[in-house]
């Protein structure tokens, strides 16, 4: 089977450079990589073999060509990239032991928030069978990036999947009532929602997440999947619920482990033939099971690395012989 036969997926959202500290004598120094989170959920596609686009406006800066050199060379494909003289996008990253990753932006006048309707396609070829939208350091009021890709889904919606991380970042949200007001406006037109336990307990403070999942199902989406960090994952459907549980490995740092966990379970679901409206409604728990299996075994083993450094598809199916191997010899 070729790598088409199952359809491609675009990617949608900010491009941007994360800056990632690292020791240089007593001093603290940044190392410059490529980033956020519908960047690096593409680059993760592309390297589970998954084809894959990425839409968005990208700086013509130095960090911008870096962005779309680390899109290339990874087998990205770029047709649906606007180039732009806005700056690019620094997010100052902030790593703590047992606690996630918190960012320092600096946004004003850049490229990604000024993704505007005319840079996208009027039109997607038939073999795009998904979008991915990652709202990330583009918040749900930041215009005109918010109004445009609100546009797509609700143009795509039904025609193609979509799938959903608001991937929430609280630093950047001056009014917390009205950005979940917006998001729900958001949860109609998507067929396939991912968000942390993070972001919900900042979305919905004190809720249980199966609660606050399951309200997400009577707005209109498909099913919801949480990811719980090392405790594994749970998906939401209106079959009922599924939860697995985490993988144990050696932790480096987990920068870019949801944006993997989402690749993983995109690609699972491709590879299932799950990316159409009708067969996704009717999945069974089985079949969720495994996608969960798939989306916290990429997590995992980006945890293993330093930075966004998602796993290569033969790296993923290495790591899962590997597990079956030492279970066949107990």
């Amino acid at each position: 089977m070729s790598r088409g036969d199952r359809g491609s997926v675009v990617v949608c959202g900010e491009a941007l450079v994360d800056l990632i500290p690292t020791g240089s004598g007593d001093e603290v120094g940044y190392v410059p990589r490529p980033g956020g989170s519908p960047y690096n959920v593409a680059i993760a596609l592309a390297r589970l073999e998954v084809p894959t686009a990425f839409l968005g406006r990208i700086s013509d800066d130095v960090f911008g060509e870096r962005l779309t050199g680390h899109l290339e060379a990874n087998g990205v494909d770029l047709r649906y990239v606007r180039r732009s003289p806005e700056p690019t996008t620094l997010a100052f990253v902030h790593v703590e032991e047992g606690r996630e990753p918190s960012y320092s932006f600096y946004r004003e006048g850049t490229a990604d928030r000024s993704l505007a309707t005319e840079d996208a396609p009027e039109a997607f070829p038939d073999e795009v069978r998904a979008l991915h939208v990652s709202l990330g350091s583009i918040t749900l009021a930041v215009e005109p990036a918010a109004s445009t890709l609100r546009s797509l889904i609700e143009r795509e919606h039904g025609t193609r999947i979509v799938s959903f991380d608001p991937n929430v970042r609280a630093q950047l949200i001056d009014d917390r009532e009205r950005y979940v007001h917006l998001l729900d406006g958001w949860l109609p037109f998507v067929d396939v929602a991912k968000a942390s336990r993070a972001d919900l307990a900042w979305l919905h403070p004190g809720e249980d997440v199966e609660l606050i999942g399951r309200r997400w199902l009577d707005l209109g989406v498909g099913f919801v999947v949480i990811s719980l960090g090392p405790e594994g994952a749970l998906a939401i459907s209106p079959g009922g619920a599924v939860r697995v549980s985490g993988l144990r490995v050696e932790v480096v740092d987990t920068v870019g482990a949801g944006d993997a966990f989402t690749a993983g379970l995109l690609t699972s679901l491709r590879a299932m033939d799950l990316l159409h409206c009708d067969r996704l409604a009717r999945a069974s728990t089985a079949e969720l099971t495994d996608v969960l299996s798939c989306a916290l075994r990429v997590a995992a083993l980006t945890c293993t690395r330093v930075g966004a450094d998602p796993p290569t598809r033969r790296e993923l199916e290495a790591s899962a012989s590997g597990d079956r191997e030492a279970t066949s010899t107990r």
